[in-house]
């Protein structure tokens, strides 16, 4: 049956009222019955999307964040046959990396901003503000809701969504409360200016702050966010108590230097607590509870465990051995298992690689040069992706410290491992200055050069 006999017998069968929400649909099970395999979608979204014809192989990046950026880029870049197209929900680009300085007030928001249709122009592709609903990996046709998308590759870097229920909160509503009045903070905008406010608006209590266990994005981010909120609360002379509950056993990254940090500049204001297992968070009595403490606070940033984006489990590539609900993905070539069509990069791939905005970047030039070699009928070896971080710790002016790597597999042990680690725990305005230079460089790669 063609594609188009498939959309039309999907439309006699479900009519244009069916509700395209929630989908979720296995290639597998279809092959294996007579029945149409288009997932339910309205007929609106069943027609193709407002791009022009493909004039070379389709390659349709899904997700706007530093790894797609990069991809949407670099697959031009190392194949010009490729006709890209980048799939984003959001209308704008805003940093999640050096938004910490931004809290603090160090750094203004059009430094984080930054327009998809500047990207799209200047690197020669397409971009599509639209949001994915379902795919069909046997026909290559994704489905957003401004309609399908024919591919020969598909690439999936959706970043991350919380998961709740790892703190105890396993009722929606309840979820819901916890997000609005409480954002994490890593999942854009709304989030980043909630937070800043709340901050700023803070009258002095117990601030609480928490650090998830896991593989969580940015691993420095929630210290160096304690460090930016005690900043600004020694700044405005707010008798407060930022108290920072670290679900793991020890900070995780530059222990030694945040540890000083916290002695010479907020040892008044920063109460850090490690091995905190939160078991439920009860936002209407402002109330943080472990097996064995509990935690009042008078306002918070709970940023729970990750997972990767519910995406991943919606078209049914998740890996059935990840804690973390990530992609079923080779760990070399980043494709999922069983369809060298499909990558997945970003944070919502499954090696235990950092979840930064440099290591998403590097990563995506690796398999933007392996989507390319692919489709010319060429292999290229692997190539470990690369992490650097720069963690403020005072401001006025900024001073921070960083830490680069790579990685490497253990062969022995069947794992990848950190490789070649510099960390500099000395902070210094210099290094603040060299993370703004940073993050300059990165915005225009992604962006404009």
């Amino acid at each position: 049956m063609s594609n188009s006999m498939k959309r039309r017998e999907f439309l006699k069968l479900g009519g244009a009222s069916t509700v395209a929400a929630g989908v979720s649909f296995s290639p597998l099970a279809s092959a294996q019955s007579d029945a149409p395999h288009v997932p339910m979608l309205a007929s609106q979204i069943s027609q193709p999307a407002l791009l022009p014809a493909a004039k070379g192989p389709r390659v349709v990046v899904v997700g706007g964040g530093w790894s797609g950026l990069t991809m949407a880029k670099y697959l031009k870049r190392n194949f010009r046959d490729f006709d890209v197209v980048l799939v984003e929900k959001n209308a704008g680009f805003v940093s999640c990396p050096l938004s910490n300085l931004w809290l603090a007030d160090q750094i203004d928001l059009e430094f984080l901003t930054h327009s998809y249709y500047d990207a799209a122009k200047n690197h020669n592709y397409f971009f599509l503000n639209a949001t994915v609903i379902g795919a069909d990996r046997e026909s290559r046709e994704l489905y957003t809701d401004q309609g399908l998308i024919h591919y020969d590759y598909l690439v999936l870097a959706p970043g991350i969504d919380y998961d709740y229920e790892k703190i105890g909160v396993e009722d929606p509503e309840q979820a819901q409360q916890i997000q609005m009045h409480y954002p994490g903070g890593f999942k854009g905008i709304s989030e980043f200016l909630s937070i800043k406010r709340k901050i700023h608006a803070f009258k002095g209590g117990n601030f609480l702050m928490t650090v998830p266990s896991g593989n969580y994005r940015c691993m420095a981010a929630p210290y160096e966010r304690a460090c930016m909120v005690a900043a600004v609360f020694k700044k405005r002379g707010i008798h407060a108590r930022v108290l920072l509950l670290d679900m793991n056993p020890e900070i995780r990254i530059k222990r030694d230097g945040f540890e000083r940090a916290w002695e010479r500049y907020y040892s008044d204001i920063i109460q850090y607590e490690s091995s905190t297992e939160i078991s439920s968070v009860d936002p209407e009595s402002k109330m943080v509870e472990t097996d064995f403490d509990e935690f009042p606070f008078d306002d918070a940033i709970i940023y729970p465990p990750i997972r990767a984006s519910r995406l991943i489990e919606t078209l049914d590539i998740m890996s059935p051995t990840s804690p973390q609900k990530e992609a079923n993905i080779d760990p070399f070539k980043y494709n999922v298992i069983g369809d060298e069509r499909v990558y997945v990069t970003g944070d919502s791939r499954s090696q235990p690689f950092s979840k930064s905005g440099n290591t998403a970047s590097s990563e995506a030039k690796y398999v933007a040069e392996l989507i390319a070699a692919h489709a010319q009928g060429k292999e290229i070896d692997w190539r470990s992706p690369q992490t650097m971080c720069f963690s403020g710790v005072k401001i006025d002016p900024v001073e921070s410290m960083s830490i680069i790597s790579s990685y490497k597999f253990n062969e022995a042990e069947k794992r990848f491992q950190f490789d070649r680690v510099h960390p500099i725990e000395n902070w210094s305005a210099r290094s603040g200055q060299a993370g703004f230079a940073w993050a300059e460089g990165m915005y225009k790669d992604m962006f404009y050069t």
